[in-house]
This record gives structure tokens, sequence and C-alpha cells, in this order.
């Protein structure tokens, strides 16, 4: 399938395809987004804009690109977000030139965003593979959210409903290809991998 002619590049190749992976808080989506990106040599991962402040753990340009709210308006004002999207009072963009330029290059551009930027890009470029990762169910779900140890029980359920409304918009988005249930972390990064590669054989076969 080729992407939207009012999107190509005069350097596009036909093997470069965007990979959506999307998931509510404690399903593991980030762990199995960078399992798929070690294990597909072209891969690259989209870092996307945001104006929240970092944290300790945190490295500018490799986890986010960290900047002001005046420095994001001005990109997103020359329409430079494929998507973006405000997520408790801070902002997150993902960079339209860089992942346009990684597709012309025949690159797997990896985006880990949610179910509403998901769409945005999907209606942008046809083409991208959706994959959502959900828990193994909801009792793992908010057990996994406790785990982390780092917020209030309040808090800790205020996410786990934002979580399952998550989930189903995205069955009701029609913007996902597969759904994948991460019982097993190393299981689901093979599964992944595995539908990724075989979308992308599919298309370019």
């Amino acid at each position: 399938m080729a992407h939207d002619q009012r999107h190509r590049l005069s350097t596009d190749t036909d093997n470069g395809m965007v990979v959506i992976i999307s998931g509510p808080s404690g399903a593991g989506k980030t762990t199995i987004t960078r399992g798929v990106e070690r294990s597909i040599p072209d891969a690259v991962f989209s870092v996307s804009w945001t104006t929240r402040p970092p944290t300790p753990a945190d490295v500018d340009g490799v986890d986010y690109h960290f900047v002001s709210d005046e420095q994001f308006e001005e990109m997103r004002s020359h329409d430079g977000f494929l998507e973006s999207a405000g997520v408790y009072g801070k902002k997150y963009g993902t960079p339209k030139a860089w992942v346009m330029e990684q597709l012309s290059r025949g690159r797997l551009v990896i985006l880990e965003i949610d179910v509403q930027g998901a769409a945005a890009v999907k209606r942008q470029i046809p083409s991208a593979f959706g994959l959502f990762i959900l828990p193994p169910s909801e009792d793992a779900l908010l057990s996994r959210l406790r785990s982390r140890k780092r917020e209030s029980e309040e808090l800790i359920q205020k996410r786990f409903g934002q979580a399952r409304n998550e989930i189903e918009a995205a069955r009701a988005s029609g913007v996902y290809d597969a759904f994948l249930v991460n019982d097993d972390v190393q299981r689901a990064i093979a599964e992944a991998v595995d539908a990724v590669q075989s979308r992308r054989q599919g298309r370019f076969s």
C-alpha cells in the first residue's frame, strides 16, 4: 500500500513503514516498543517533543525532546507535528519532518503514542501499522500500577479508570491492526516483532 501521495517526498522508497504502538499506562508498551526497536535492524524510534520537565531518569533527545511552551507552539504553528496533544497540562507532539525523512529512507519508524494521536497519524499515513498492547486482565493492570510505588492510591485509581477508557477507545477506533496481550514480556516482544515483520513483508514482497 503506497503512502498518501500528498505526503510523499521525491526521494521516498517503498519499504519504509510507520508502526504505531499504544497501550494504557501499566500495560508494558514502552518495554515492548524498545524490544521491537532492538530486534529490527533498521527500526528507529520517534522521540516526541514535550513541554513537561524532565525527571532525573530522563535523557534529552532519547526519551523526549524537552522544549519550552513557546518552542512547542512555534513548531505547531508551522504544521510541524504529525499529531500533538495535551496530557495532565503538558504538551506532547510527534515531529513530522523527522518521521517523513526516515520513511523516505526506507526505515521502520516506531511511534509510541495514545489512541487520539494514533488516529491523527492514520489520517495522514493510512498505511501505518497500529499495534495496541493490552494487560492480561484488569486485575493485573491494577497490580502493575500499584507495584510502581510512585503514586497515591487515589492517583492509581484515576490512572486505572483512564486505562479502561483508553482500551475501550482503542477497540472502537478502527485504528489498530492488532491487539497483543502482554502476559509475558519476552513473548509479547516476539509476537510484536512477528506482527510488524509480517505486515512489512506482505506489503513489499
